[in-house]
């Protein structure tokens, strides 16, 4: 991941992100099902849109059995799951096994153009994405695209980028998909109230 920074104007810090979008690879797998290659040797398949984040934040699509061997490569704490429906049994038992943390900040997956994103559950989910002592964390929703773009472009403000590097963010993990809807909502996300809460990322201190 490489962080360009530009000086716009005053004091005014601009951030571009190059973002890694990790597709999950095709592997032939042996036929017992497991994740392993013809030679016995263990695949690790990420997520659908898996990405890091920041420092100890990550994000991606939702998980499922394929992609468990590679979740305990992270060594989480913490999982942020911005779907309201019940979580499924065998991702709950994965991260019972693992000791891993559940946040459920339940958001409804609607299409535009009737879209109501909750602001007070986005604050819910960012509260626990910046307590260090749930690091390392993954956010994650369906598709990795809209409620968890949401909730990583209202973080980017906190970490003082400028819009324009919000959305391109946004946009490489939405794609053709992209909503008008959820980047009014970052614009006019207001980070005043939450200016107080310690943000000590990597790329907060460049």
């Amino acid at each position: 991941m490489k962080v360009v920074e530009e000086v716009q104007g005053d004091d005014e810090m601009c951030r571009t992100i190059e973002v890694a979008v990790v597709e999950p690879k095709v592997t032939k797998l042996l036929p017992n099902g497991n994740n392993f290659d013809a030679n016995g040797e263990e695949l690790y398949i990420p997520p659908l849109n898996f990405s890091m984040v920041d420092n100890g934040i990550f994000r991606s699509g939702f998980p499922d059995t394929a992609n468990f061997a590679f979740l305990k490569t992270l060594g989480l704490r913490s999982i942020v799951y911005l779907c309201p429906e019940p979580y499924p049994e065998a991702n709950g038992q994965f991260l019972k096994s693992n000791g891993i943390e559940l946040f459920q900040c339940g958001i409804e997956g609607c299409k535009e153009p009737f879209v109501n994103i909750p602001e007070d559950t986005i604050r819910e989910a960012l509260k626990v994405v910046l307590d260090r002592k749930n690091h390392p964390l993954l956010i994650h929703c369906k598709s990795g695209k809209h409620r968890t773009g949401c909730v990583v472009g209202c973080l980017r403000k906190l970490q003082r980028w400028c819009l324009s590097s919000v959305f391109d963010e946004y946009q490489r993990f939405a794609a053709a998909k992209t909503r008008v809807s959820d980047q009014r909502f970052m614009e006019m996300f207001d980070i005043s109230g939450m200016k107080n809460l310690p943000i000590s990322f990597s790329s907060s201190k460049r």
